[in-house]
């Protein structure tokens, strides 16, 4: 087998050795099925047992309520971004409002347009999404359709430390940076969603955990693989499920109960990662310039320039050549990122920061 590399990439992103083992031993005939995982029926008790066992892990893993529904969706995110607004804003007579704080929230609010009227009640964009909003800057209204957040804005860095009360209006999170990183207070959100690529499964899989009682406002004469309500029906098997993700997302929320001990002790861990690169950039004395605000920094995604372009883009050939994958910062703001998800090791990020400690020696 060829050697695997320190794997940084933002999503699709590094998986479990532990996940990927056990999807690769059974690839080929799952046990008791006697064919692969992409070969059998959604209908069959063999997937029935796999999404459950899905659905269970997620509700452990983050304590959901029982009022709450859990289904697998295809679209990962992106469509999430459409989906949301097309069952809760649509037909509404309300606004519905969105807290802008990097890249995926922007693209949050392009796509709920097209459903409805759409309020920016806070926009980062004047300061360069270097920090998330302390929440007395803004003034939520009682009768929004519902707001919106994004948790963890993979591109520019920051994250949300704590959450907003938003009274009887459902708060709506894309969650797909950070789901799985550390515990969530789930009862305090109408609906949380997450795309798999980064902390869960491969691409194409999106997680939405929706509270029962919205279901109500859903309009009708929705497409129905957009209507939530018709997925809730159908256990998310209306129509054929991405039954591979599914079953790679039970693997992995099953690494993280039985090996990692649960969503506190991964915590524990990815803040030990992000402590040891946040350091490094501090340490740095400005050769490393981080990106977001000291109090609004992401755990899964660290961001920083250094000097010039030319010197970012000889860090990161140089990284490469230390099996150091997926350090370019995204191509709309350029720049260095180091995404470190669950599944990437103590050891990796070590790795990183020696790297940058001894690049600086050499370059700065």
């Amino acid at each position: 087998m060829e050697e695997r590399v320190y794997n940084f990439s933002a999503g699709p992103a590094t998986l479990p050795l532990p996940a990927l083992k056990e999807a690769q031993e059974h690839f080929l005939a799952l046990p008791g099925a006697g064919a692969s995982i992409i070969e059998i029926s959604h209908r069959s008790k063999t997937f029935a047992a796999i999404l459950e066992s899905a659905k269970s892990n997620v509700k452990e893993l983050l304590q959901v309520p029982d009022n709450y529904e859990i289904l697998f969706l295809h679209g990962g995110a992106s469509l999430q971004f459409s989906m949301a607004p097309m069952n809760f804003l649509r037909g509404s007579g309300k606004a519905a409002e969105y807290v802008v704080t990097g890249s995926w929230g922007v693209k949050a609010v392009k796509e709920a347009k097209k459903e409805g009227d759409i309020r920016i009640v806070w926009d980062g964009k004047s300061e360069n999404y270097v920090r998330v909003p302390d929440w007395a800057e803004i003034a939520f209204s009682e009768d929004a359709a519902y707001i919106h957040i994004t948790t963890n804005e993979t591109i520019q860095g920051v994250e949300f430390q704590q959450f907003p009360d938003t009274g009887s209006v459902p708060l709506i999170a894309d969650a797909s940076s950070d789901i799985m990183s550390q515990p969530i207070p789930v009862e305090e959100f109408g609906m949380i969603y997450a795309g798999a690529q980064k902390n869960m499964g491969p691409a194409g899989v999106a997680l939405v955990i929706l509270r029962k009682d919205l279901l109500d406002r859903t309009p009708e004469g929705l497409p129905a693989l957009l209507d939530y309500k018709v997925m809730v029906e159908g256990n998310s098997l209306y129509n054929t499920p991405p039954a591979f993700g599914i079953y790679v997302i039970m693997l992995v929320t099953k690494w993280l109960r039985e090996e990692i001990g649960g969503l506190r002790e991964m915590a524990k861990l990815n803040r030990k990662k992000a402590a040891l690169l946040y350091d490094v950039i501090d340490s740095s004395d400005g050769f490393y310039k981080g990106h977001a605000k000291s109090q609004s920094r992401s755990i899964m995604n660290v961001t920083w320039r250094l000097p010039d372009t030319d010197m970012e883009a000889d860090f990161i050939k140089q990284a490469a050549l230390q099996k150091l994958e997926g350090i370019k910062g995204h191509r709309s703001v350029g720049g260095c990122r180091a995404s470190i998800y669950n599944a990437v090791s103590l050891e990796a990020v070590e790795t990183l920061c020696d790297f940058m400690k001894n690049y600086q020696s050499k370059n700065g």
